[in-house]
């Protein structure tokens, strides 16, 4: 299938100084509802790859026992995903655009599908760990198709309802993690239900694929590919791991390997020279560092990271401090994060809805009800009691930092992605995901060690424990609202205009501006 008139595939793009980019704009237009099936299957696949990053947590004890994991490989199982999903997300973006984000789609779809039935057949913790990681880097190579195709077949004034409902499930994606694999848990059994959390997804996934096969639209360029910049790729994902190793590890917090982080610093500038050497050599680059020029871009990737590591890391807290301090079952446990995942869901399809015309105004409003939510929600279970509904009491709160979060991821990555050209969108969206995943780490490692710090040290009074990793994440949403904030002086009203760098307007036409 063939994308819309209005895509920018259909017409000639212009903006690398009069050089024209055609793809297979013979191909028949998608009609609205093609197009409403083609983002149906986006999402899924969104859903899919995203869930799989929480719903492993709650089965952590059932495949330490029945796996004889050590604390090491525990973490592994769980981080190494995250992981490896953050390292494949810029190669993987830059591969669909250049070879066709269908054809990418199709290929890491697959084999996540394949890594899927490989964790659920593990019999040991070394290939239960190995699949993990092979199971991230197949849903790094998702990911950022899912968000290149929404930018390739959405006009500018759509794509913030559609990025609304992709929010949504983004939110979803995160808070119902825990749910699921609760669900399955209680019903299959905690000796070897774990295995069905994977086998459960395999017809979701094999669902998918014939669905993408038939539905996705073609995004290939008619001329040849320039290749994938190999260099730049591996500066870049040993930089990425040398950030995010030392908030991977496990153990005290002084103890770690802060010094991968100096090494990530360097090999950062190392890679940022390369690639402007690859652009004066007139090839083309695995990430535009011209991307950076744009402000509403390199904030909306701040923001990303910032607000991401806050709100994941309340899931990590409240999961030890549920079933460990109030003796809840994995099932009971997530059901005190509903609320959250509700109004995160109902206000990112508000929000998607809303951005074109609030503009910055969202994410500023969004960062800080989620600070205060999560601020308000630490100081209320600092003062439970054995007994006591925690539900009833954090309830309200949780409810307020989920819409506050809603707000955020639509409008944010809508406002983030606005000035970029269709033709990088699948790269630019590898890029922010990156930072997110970055972000997840930060949050989820800083908050867990918060809580375990202070359980150590008040003797297990685990609602102070909680406390101070919950106050942990809401520091983090407040440095979000913080980046944001200064969206204030620059017209946080404005709506956006329907024409933006590099990018075709209402009508289909390409601009002439250049790349940013």
């Amino acid at each position: 299938m063939a994308t819309t008139p209005e895509d920018l595939n259909a017409t000639p793009d212009t903006s690398d100084g009069g050089a024209q980019d055609f793809t297979h704009s013979a191909l028949p237009a998608l009609t609205r509802q093609q197009r409403t099936r083609t983002f149906a299957v986006c999402v899924a696949a969104a859903f899919l790859t995203l869930l799989d990053v929480s719903i492993v947590t709650v089965a952590l004890p059932s495949m330490e026992h029945q796996l004889a994991m050590s604390s090491a490989e525990e973490t592994w199982s769980v981080a190494g995903y995250t992981l490896t999903f953050g390292l494949a997300l810029i190669p993987g973006g830059r591969l669909g655009d250049e070879f066709g984000r269908r054809r990418v789609f199709l290929v890491g779809m697959t084999l996540f599908t394949i890594t899927g039935v490989l964790c659920g057949l593990a019999s040991s913790a070394a290939w239960l760990v190995a699949a993990r990681l092979a199971r991230g880097a197949a849903a790094g190579l998702v990911a950022p198709q899912v968000v290149g195709l929404i930018h390739q077949m959405y006009r500018p004034d759509e794509r913030g309802r559609a990025f609304g409902y992709y929010g949504a499930a983004v939110s979803l994606s995160t808070a119902i993690g825990p749910l699921w694999g609760g669900a399955i848990l209680q019903g299959f059994g905690t000796a070897e239900g774990w295995r069905w959390i994977f086998f459960l997804f395999i017809p979701f996934d094999l669902a998918v694929l014939p669905l993408a096969h038939r539905l996705l639209p073609e995004s290939r360029r008619a001329t040849r590919p320039s290749g994938l910049d190999l260099v730049g790729a591996f500066t870049l994902g040993i930089a990425v791991a040398a950030f995010m190793l030392p908030l991977l590890q496990t153990g005290p917090w002084g103890t770690r390997r802060w010094w991968l982080t100096w090494i990530g610093f360097v090999l950062l500038a190392v890679f940022v020279l390369w690639e402007r050497t690859v652009i004066r050599r007139g090839q083309r680059p695995l990430v535009d560092v011209g991307l950076f020029r744009e402000r509403a871009y390199w904030v909306g990737v701040l923001v990303a990271g910032a607000l991401y590591g806050g709100f994941t890391g309340i899931f990590i807290v409240l999961a030890q401090f549920l079933q460990q301090g109030m003796g809840y079952s994995p099932f009971k446990a997530s059901l005190c994060t509903v609320l959250f995942t509700i109004g995160s869901a109902v206000c990112g399809v508000i929000s998607g809805r809303l951005v074109h015309r609030a503009g910055r105004l969202l994410v500023i409003v969004g960062t800080a009800l989620t600070a205060i939510g999560l601020a308000l929600t630490a100081q209320l279970v600092g003062g439970v009691r054995p007994g006591d509904n925690i539900m009833a009491i954090v309830g309200f709160p949780l409810l307020v930092a989920g819409c506050g979060a809603g707000l955020v991821i639509a409008a944010n990555q809508t406002l983030a992605l606005h000035a970029v050209p269709r033709r990088e969108g699948s790269t630019a969206a590898g890029v922010y995901q990156t930072g997110m995943k970055i972000g997840t780490s930060l949050g989820t490692a800083l908050a867990s060690s918060f809580y375990f710090s202070q359980l150590m040290a008040t003797h297990r009074d685990f609602p102070a424990a909680a406390r101070s990793g919950l106050l942990c994440a809401a520091a983090l949403a407040a440095f979000a609202f913080l980046v944001a904030l200064p969206g204030l002086t620059l017209g946080a009203r404005k709506p956006l205009a329907p024409r933006a760098m590099g990018v075709a307007d209402v009508t289909g036409a390409a601009t002439s501006s250049p790349d940013v």
